[in-house]
């Protein structure tokens, strides 16, 4: 069973209402101060969700490819582009396995779209690396690539042993279970999901393995973007790096 997929599947029509959706144009504006591209650029947005990154870079000028597994999620991310008169391509894919056909000039994988976001049935430790490997091999030599993840120093702090015991937190992996509800017809639902943190280093080396150079790591947790370390207790870790 793909628990993320049955939840954003599910919970799509809704997501836009989260908090963290609120400053997409900020955040737009973060992206291309770093990466400097000219309009007409390729852009790959892995784990795009809902479009609302991919949705604006469209509407700046630039040819923007937005990967997601979920249909519920592309589908509000199909409207948000007729609603804007955009033109985005949308691919549902696995961020595992998905490989692009065609090379890009900058990626971006934000806000735990895809990158963290573990089945119970697969390796924890393989899965964000793949999801790397595969953004690599789809960028131009010198191509910038931003990406958010959930940062492992917020969940050592936060949970506790009790937390441990039950199985909500594993310390060795950094992996949180967590229940997550959606609405149906039939009713409320829900599903045990799997989110893995990392450590700011850990990321680092995770994306210097894929062959991008890392430049900068960021406290990054959607909303407040910055340049500037990263605090123990808030959610995200941003990494800026180039594909060698």
């Amino acid at each position: 069973m793909n628990e993320w997929k049955t939840f954003f599947d599910n919970y799509a029509p809704k997501y836009m209402q989260e908090v963290f959706t609120k400053n997409t144009l900020a955040e737009v504006d973060f992206l291309l101060e770093e990466m400097q591209l000219t309009p007409g650029s390729a852009i790959l947005d892995v784990g795009c969700g809902t479009g609302r990154h991919s949705v604006e870079l469209a509407q700046r000028g630039y040819r923007v490819t937005g990967v997601d597994q979920s249909s519920g999620m592309l589908a509000e991310a199909e409207k948000a582009a007729r609603a804007a008169g955009v033109q985005v391509e949308w691919v549902q894919a696995d961020a595992t396995q998905y490989r692009s056909p065609k090379p890009f000039d900058a990626a971006i994988c934000l806000c735990e779209g895809a990158f963290g976001l573990v089945r119970s049935s697969e390796d924890v430790e393989a899965h964000d690396p793949a999801i790397l490997a595969g953004i690599a091999a789809a960028l131009k030599p010198g191509a910038p690539f931003i990406l958010t993840a959930l940062n492992g120093l917020r969940a050592i702090r936060q949970y506790t042993e009790e937390d441990v015991e039950k199985g909500i937190f594993d310390p060795l992996t950094l992996v949180e279970s967590t229940q997550m509800e959606y609405e149906t017809p039939d009713g409320t639902k829900s599903v045990t999901v799997l989110e893995k943190s990392h450590l700011p280093q850990e990321l680092a080396r995770l994306c210097e393995s894929a062959g991008l150079a890392v430049f900068h790591v960021w406290g990054g947790t959607a909303g407040s973007w910055r340049r500037g370390v990263v605090q123990l207790d808030e959610m995200e870790v941003m990494v800026v790096a180039r594909k060698r």
